[in-house]
């Protein structure tokens, strides 16, 4: 399970702060966290908050900082293609672009941003008409990202499906067809893409979110989920995972494992 930090995101205060002030220690302690609480990748993301024309130069020093003081990729994850660049530009090792819809427009110009830079990339099943009631419907928007990243020379192993779910008390029949659609993703090419979902979604504006959180996870791994956007720091979501891998048969267990998925 690859785990993908949520947190380095100007939607949250102290990071939006540190963004306006250009003041890089907040970001970096909170990214210390992130590393020391078992992250393999960082969300990096300049929020809703920042002026269009101010992205991409926020974007690369958001990049360059979050990797003066640790050694993890950043999944780059930014509304328009200049802000994205502009991450991927000073970026050190594989980055995650985060991310492309199905419209074609978008697939033209991040398929070879993609390509150009080494970068894996995150494909939503969703286009202009929105996120698709249905698993069906999903899957068709994940064949029309799959068709164009190969005929962009992506490889099958940098894609990754998102089926996105939406907040249960809004769209709880979502739920299932997400579900659906991870394990029909495996199906789709051969390799298969991977699949990665932003799992604190689907508690949006409700109660018990962490316990909504680490059962859907683990739904969602059960299904096939590879990857996961998620708050690294929520001790009870990880140990879920740690433990659903065990159950899965994903790893061998020992009395460690809990500290042993965290250090993968």
């Amino acid at each position: 399970m690859l785990l993908i930090s949520e947190r380095i995101n100007g939607m949250f205060k102290d990071i939006r702060e540190a963004i306006k002030k250009r003041d890089p220690q907040p970001v970096q302690e909170r990214v210390l966290r992130q590393v020391k609480a078992g992250a393999h990748y960082l969300d990096v993301n300049t929020g809703p908050a920042v002026p269009a024309e101010e992205q991409p130069a926020v974007m690369e020093w958001l990049v360059t900082v979050v990797q003066e003081c640790c050694d993890l990729p950043c999944c780059i994850d930014a509304p328009n293609t200049k802000s994205i660049e502009a991450g991927l530009k000073v970026h050190r090792g594989k980055a995650i672009i985060n991310s492309t819809s199905a419209d074609q427009h978008k697939m033209d110009e991040l398929f070879p941003l993609a390509k150009e830079y080494g970068a894996a990339i995150i494909g939503l099943a969703m286009n202009e008409s929105g996120v698709p009631k249905n698993a069906s419907d999903r899957l068709a928007l994940a064949m029309e990202v799959v068709a164009n990243a190969d005929i962009h020379g992506i490889d099958m192993h940098d894609l990754y499906i998102d089926p996105l779910i939406l907040p249960v008390n809004v769209a709880q029949e979502h739920v299932v067809e997400v579900l659906e659609t991870i394990r029909q993703v495996k199906l789709l090419a051969d390799p298969a893409p991977h699949t990665v979902l932003g799992i604190s979604n689907v508690s949006q504006g409700i109660q018990n979110r962490s316990l909504v959180n680490r059962t859907f996870l683990v739904m969602a791994m059960s299904a096939g989920l590879d990857a996961a956007i998620l708050d690294v720091e929520d001790d009870a979501l990880l140990d879920a995972a740690a433990t659903a891998n065990i159950l899965l048969n994903r790893e061998v267990y020992c009395d460690s494992y809990l500290k042993v998925f965290r250090k993968r």
